[in-house]
């Protein structure tokens, strides 16, 4: 891990090794995350539950359905707060390699442990879920913040969306696998809940196994600056933290993009968090339908995130990113109408999903290490990552009051178009070329951004 002054970019082989952590980290989300961690961990809290269906964290008395979804509130809470120092100590000591190995390992080694959460052990599947989860968004953070570095500005659109593409389609058949073996768990011998515990440990061993790959081809670049008297890295990233945010305010537009973003995000983020339940309750479509639904999107997903890397050579990163917020705008209008007990066209609004889901995340991804001052790459995408999931309340919340004061999930789908029509309008205003040259960056030649 020797760290080098080299700026070479563009060099393939290094490319290839970076692809290989969203393969690696997205059997996380799919299979730990997305199905089965969820219903699993919920069944361990109902067990240890009192009479009222009650079980007490802390002392504190939590309704055992509701113990997932505060694990999950409390880690992203957790990451808030943690990744933006994190990002600042890893720019200071130019460690983002070591440190994306530190985190990758720690979160992998968490989720291995899932495997002993059984019985009524609820608070042991907490903890190492909270580890695992915030774990996996440190080390994005560093993944991230590598791009800028391997990639050049003309290639980065598409590097960034073949990365993505590369994690939808390993997450994708890790989950195929386990999925394969938990419907096989009969004929196998497997009672259910081992099956679900195999398919959690595989995941981290994917998820550590695989990392390996972009360690070895990844290098350090720059070198570590030596700390001012008196500090040690934990005050130097406060202290550079509150700097990044002061300069932040020199740059209007990479603001003007994150605040698009947060608002265009929040609205995928709620649409992929929110489509099984709208399936389920306003649908009538049951889990025969929707488990392989969201197995289909992972694949379709690899082909949309390179398709949209295509289109952005054409077109511009930008255009690109706006065609595809139209898409999801026809997405949810269509969900309003959409028949129910109809799975074909639950699928075929799937597909549409999975099309549009890898493109509009690789070319944010892309766009916003143009406007990242040199150095900084950490500490901005630290900031990014917070402004994806600092505010993905904020739709989901729209929804439930929606559906509250309503009774209907159609008009609670429907509500969620204000956040894409809002991160479209500001996407609109958004000058990337005069984004990239405020932090001294240089713009890609050929299609308009």
């Amino acid at each position: 891990m020797t760290a080098t002054n080299a700026a070479a970019t563009d060099d393939r082989r290094e490319q290839i090794g970076w692809y290989f952590y969203d393969w690696a980290n997205s059997a996380f989300s799919t299979t730990v995350v997305t199905v089965f961690l969820g219903p699993y961990l919920t069944s361990v809290a109902e067990a240890a539950a009192d009479a009222r269906g009650l079980v007490y964290p802390l002392g504190i008395p939590v309704a055992a359905g509701a113990f997932f979804a505060y694990m999950v509130s409390l880690s992203v809470l957790l990451q808030v707060f943690f990744l933006p120092i994190m990002g600042a100590i890893a720019d200071y000591s130019n460690a983002k390699k070591p440190l994306l190995a530190i985190f990758a390992y720690i979160g992998a080694l968490a989720t291995m442990g899932l495997y002993f959460v059984q019985g009524e052990r609820y608070l042991l599947g907490g903890a190492l879920f909270l580890v695992a989860n915030l774990a996996f968004g440190a080390s994005v953070v560093f993944y991230n913040a590598f791009l800028p570095e391997i990639a050049s500005p003309e290639r980065r659109d598409t590097v960034s969306s073949r990365g993505w593409a590369m994690g939808y389609l390993g997450g994708g058949l890790l989950l195929l696998l386990n999925l394969v073996l938990f419907n096989s768990r009969e004929a196998l011998g497997l009672p259910t809940d081992v099956a679900v515990r195999i398919s959690l440990v595989s995941a981290g061993l994917w998820w550590g196994g695989f990392t390996l790959i972009p360690l070895l081809r990844l290098r350090s670049r720059g070198a570590v600056r030596p700390l001012p008297p008196g500090e040690r890295y934990l005050t130097v990233g406060f202290r550079q933290l509150g700097h990044t945010f002061r300069q932040m305010r020199g740059y209007p537009q990479t603001l003007l993009f994150l605040a698009a973003y947060l608002l265009y995000n929040d609205g995928i983020q709620a649409v992929i968090a929110l489509s099984s339940q709208f399936g389920a309750e306003e649908l009538g479509l049951d889990q025969g339908v929707l488990i392989p639904a969201i197995l289909m999107v992972q694949f379709v997903a690899f082909g949309g995130a390179l398709g949209f890397g295509w289109l952005a050579r054409r077109i511009g990163a930008k255009a690109a990113i706006l065609l595809s917020l139209l898409l999801w705008t026809a997405v949810v209008s269509y969900a309003y109408v959409m028949p129910a007990g109809v799975p074909a066209q639950f699928f075929l609004l799937a597909g549409v999903i999975a099309l549009v889901l890898g493109g509009s995340q690789a070319l944010s991804r892309s766009v916003f290490s143009q406007m990242i001052p040199r150095g900084q790459e950490a500490e901005y995408f630290s900031i990014y990552e917070v402004s994806e999931r600092g505010t993905s309340w904020l739709a989901p919340l729209l929804f439930g009051l929606a559906y509250q004061n309503t009774g209907s999930y159609r008009i609670a789908i429907v509500s969620l178009i204000i956040f894409f029509v809002a991160g479209f309008i500001l996407l609109c205003f958004v000058n990337i070329r005069k984004a990239a040259a405020d932090v001294g960056n240089p713009v890609p030649t050929g299609a308009a951004l």
